[in-house]
């Protein structure tokens, strides 16, 4: 049985918690304000999401940035999945055409592209 004090020392650490995930959350800025474009794992190119402007991508896919944000506006994939998902801003996201292998992603500006598959040396 918790007695008064348990609920105490409970009720600070979740304030702190609260304080820590506040200052986290509404502190750090989200600076996601270019796109990169991939198309088969290779960097295509990086583009400010301050500037409109439409992207051809290869002869498969045509991107939009219109008023700080990106979509899918064209592809020539049978599903045409990716003119149908959420619009990339600077708050993040991500935008994928399987079939073209192109993966539109917000970035921050200069962040540099990393590998996310690691290596097994044996």
């Amino acid at each position: 049985m918790m007695k008064k004090k348990d609920f105490i020392l409970a009720g600070r650490v979740l304030c702190l918690a609260l304080i820590v995930w506040m200052v986290l959350q509404f502190a750090m800025p989200k600076d996601n304000s270019v796109i990169r474009i991939t198309v088969d794992g290779e960097v295509y190119g990086e583009y400010s999401l301050e500037e409109d402007q439409e992207i051809a991508i290869g002869d498969t896919n045509i991107c939009r940035i219109q008023d700080g944000r990106a979509v899918m506006t064209e592809a020539n994939c049978p599903d045409q999945l990716c003119m149908h998902q959420r619009a990339i801003d600077a708050s993040g996201g991500t935008i994928i055409c399987l079939p073209n292998k192109v993966v539109i992603e917000a970035v921050g500006a200069g962040t540099e592209a990393q590998d996310d598959f690691d290596s097994i040396a044996g």
